[in-house]
């Protein structure tokens, strides 16, 4: 069977793989659609200082059982399922504590281990989720990246009506907007490209502002009535938008880190004190599946116009090509096989 596989930085091919062999637990997965993540893109460049080579690549995953034995969640052969790609210790302090998503020891599909970028997968049943039959396979596929939004949502407490200013219009900040959006708050998107604030417009952003060309401080003090954000986004990983954040959001605010700074930060921890500010990370994400599943099948969050579809794993291969090439032309390639 085929996979993708980067065999080093910078080398990446279709390769026949070894059929995957279901353990005690776990169910085979006939791969049906899998999206890039920005991640694997660094993967391939050499940049992402979590991976390990050589690696099948892919954990935003969907697909259908073909095999699967008596489980506690009542899954069976023929069901759509997608994979939670987060592996988890069970051991380890945050694990005991039931934070799994914080495991000392967590392991990611195409990161450490082998990914779903292959025809065939076996996977443990704890991690599938259950898709309903009529979810396409492109919606499926945008399932994990959506909980990576919606936990930093989540980790913040994002209530209706407030002002949630986000940094980085990219698919993670986007698809916050959205689920800001979806609870009812007002999301301000942030990004020095109008390409994408135009985008976002589009999909229902109200409030946009490119930091390159307007004071965003200023822009945001007069869109909340001086008030700033009581919630702040950090999508992007840039020193400056997190400098930024504790600028814009309000005294006694919460700023959620969503997006993975390259190194070692700088930050204003006077500014913190000052506006005694509640900072949160957000790493991965945490029971938020079933959620996401039913926001994009009831249209709460609308995956379709991010994705640009791929429909071979020949043509998803050619998709980190594409977006090493031109990343500002795509949010989320998406192959369905």
């Amino acid at each position: 069977m085929k996979g993708i596989y980067i065999e080093e930085p910078g080398k990446i091919e279709i390769k026949e793989i070894e059929e995957p062999q279901a353990k005690a637990g776990e169910a085979l997965i006939e791969i049906k659609s899998v999206g890039i993540c920005g991640s694997d893109v660094t993967a391939l460049k050499g940049a992402n200082p979590t991976m390990t080579y050589p690696r099948i690549m892919g954990h935003e995953a969907a697909g259908v059982i073909k095999e699967i034995g008596e489980n506690a969640k009542g899954l069976k052969a023929g069901d759509k399922v997608a994979l939670e790609p987060y592996f988890y210790c069970g051991e380890c302090y945050a694990c005991r504590k039931g934070i799994f998503n914080n495991c000392e020891n967590l392991n990611v599909l195409g990161v450490r281990m082998e990914g779903a970028m292959a025809e065939r997968v076996s996977h443990p049943v704890k991690y599938l989720h259950k898709l309903p039959d009529d979810m396409t396979w492109e919606e499926a596929a945008a399932v994990e990246p959506l909980s990576i939004s919606l936990h930093g949502v989540h980790r913040t407490n994002v209530r209706g009506g407030e002002f949630v200013a986000i940094f980085g219009a990219g698919t993670i900040g986007l698809l916050a907007a959205l689920c800001c959006k979806a609870y009812g708050a007002k999301p301000i998107l942030m990004d020095v490209m109008d390409e994408r604030l135009a985008f976002a417009r589009k999909q229902g952003v109200e409030y946009t502002i490119n930091p390159a060309k307007e004071d965003a401080i200023e822009a945001i003090r007069n869109l909340t009535g001086g008030d700033m954000a009581p919630v702040v986004l950090e999508c992007s990983g840039s020193q400056k938008a997190i400098n930024d954040a504790m600028e814009v959001v309000s005294n006694s605010g919460r700023i959620g880190l969503v997006g993975w700074a390259k190194g070692v930060i700088d930050f204003n921890q006077p500014r913190v004190l000052r506006k005694e500010l509640n900072i949160f990370g957000s790493r991965c994400s945490y029971n938020e599946f079933p959620e996401c599943i039913d926001m994009i099948y009831n249209k709460r969050v609308d995956v379709m116009p991010l994705i640009d579809v791929r429909n071979s794993i020949e043509d998803t291969m050619q998709g980190f090509k594409d977006l090493m090439a031109a990343p500002e032309k795509y949010l989320k390639i998406v192959g369905v096989f």
